[in-house]
């Protein structure tokens, strides 16, 4: 959430308008920065209303260029072409000056943010269909059956194990 509410900006754009007090007075009036009120005045002057809502940008690399082309070309200052071009934060045109100075076109692409995934995602694989048993060799027949006998023999050893267990608990607690 932004620290100054559209209405509370509204309302300073408008106290503005309406005297012939400065910037500085308006700002002293609402115990805030004289800077907010005349970036506010100038965004309520170019874009309206929607100058002062909050706004969330991504911005590509093509258009982060041509803002600094313009802002070249025309000579603003950071404050002029943030305005002239609808971008809130002041200071992200500096960053992008330094970053195109230092890195080309290709310092300018947004990166991803965050962390990066720790794991990718498990890849599903498919299970093969069973074959009948009229298909398969006589030796994957009998694979499959002395796997099946050993399975067999170990759950039986575990069972004896389980109940030979319980009979000494049974008995320590007899004596």
């Amino acid at each position: 959430m932004s620290k100054y509410s559209k209405q509370f900006k509204l309302a300073v754009v408008k106290r503005y308008q309406e005297g012939s007090t400065g910037y500085k007075a308006v700002a002293h009036q609402y115990e805030i920065n004289h800077s907010f009120v005349r970036n506010w005045v100038k965004q309520y002057a170019l874009h309206g209303e929607a100058g002062l809502d909050k706004k969330f940008s991504h911005y590509s690399a093509e258009f982060k260029l041509s803002v600094l082309q313009y802002m070249w070309d025309k000579q603003l200052s950071y404050r002029e072409t943030a305005i002239l071009f609808d971008i809130r934060n002041l200071n992200i045109l500096s960053n992008w000056e330094r970053s195109y100075h230092s890195g080309g076109i290709q310092a300018l692409i947004p990166r991803t943010r965050g962390r990066p995934k720790a794991m990718s995602p498990p890849k599903k694989v498919q299970p093969q269909p069973a074959k009948t048993d009229e298909s398969r060799s006589r030796e994957e027949l009998l694979e499959e059956v002395n796997y099946l006998r050993m399975e067999n023999a170990y759950l039986k050893k575990l069972k004896a194990l389980v109940q030979e267990q319980a009979l000494e608990a049974s008995l320590k607690k007899r004596k």
